[in-house]
């Protein structure tokens, strides 16, 4: 089964992507992990994508759909793949389409996590994440150690540069931009569940595994 889990960033995708994955038993597709990867391994997608990272361009959809494709032709992923925060513009939602469909495949269903930019921009300039195995907190809903460390691994947990208010409406604006237009195109090829992200872990969770149990 593959499965697109959608939403602006800080809607929770993040932390609901573990049970999402568990509950189907395919992998989890991330596209920030993917890349690094072949960049550290220098393949020929990676320096591909260098070559316009270094020239501070975008890194073309089909460049970053190929390297998406290069993950789905491990064995581990034959059975399906939890897309977390991928496509994020409308080609390259076609690109995956047509990609899934040359290999049996489609998007079977869209899970849309609903939230208004104000909450967003609390949850994420609250957040810290650990230095060392990247599990994510909040100061206010789910703080970290008392002395600011991790308590999964013990290392320092931090704000990201990119967690400051700024910078949190900046990358809002470009979600509004180039990536809500997808969800007009998943509508329109596969079905979609709209789940409001704005509620405990737990209730959001629920209601994400209900509607894989219950696909039309």
């Amino acid at each position: 089964m593959d499965v697109l889990l959608f939403g602006p960033p800080g809607a929770g995708k993040g932390t609901q992507a573990d049970a999402v994955r568990a509950a189907l038993g395919i992998i989890h597709v991330s596209t920030g992990d993917i890349f690094r990867k072949h960049l550290r391994e220098g393949t020929e997608l990676g320096l591909m994508a260098r070559s316009y990272m270094d020239k501070g361009a975008l890194v073309p959809d089909e460049v970053v759909v190929g390297i998406v494709a290069s993950r789905l032709t491990e064995p581990d992923a034959a059975g399906g793949a939890l897309f977390d925060g991928f496509p994020r513009t409308v080609r390259q939602a076609e690109l995956l389409s047509e990609w899934l469909a040359g290999h049996n495949r489609r998007i079977d269903i869209a899970l849309n996590l609903t939230i208004i930019d104000e909450v967003v921009v609390n949850r994420l300039s609250g957040r810290r994440t650990c230095t060392q195995c990247g599990a994510t907190y909040h100061v206010e809903n789910n703080p970290p150690a008392e002395d600011n460390t991790c308590l999964r691994c013990g290392s320092a947990v931090i704000q990201r540069k990119d967690d400051s208010e700024q910078i949190v409406s900046d990358r809002l604006a470009t979600y509004h931009r180039d990536t809500a237009p997808v969800l007009v195109w998943l509508r329109e090829h596969t079905q979609v569940v709209d789940v409001d992200a704005d509620r405990p872990i737990e209730a959001v969770q629920a209601d994400l595994l209900r509607a894989l149990q219950n696909p039309a």
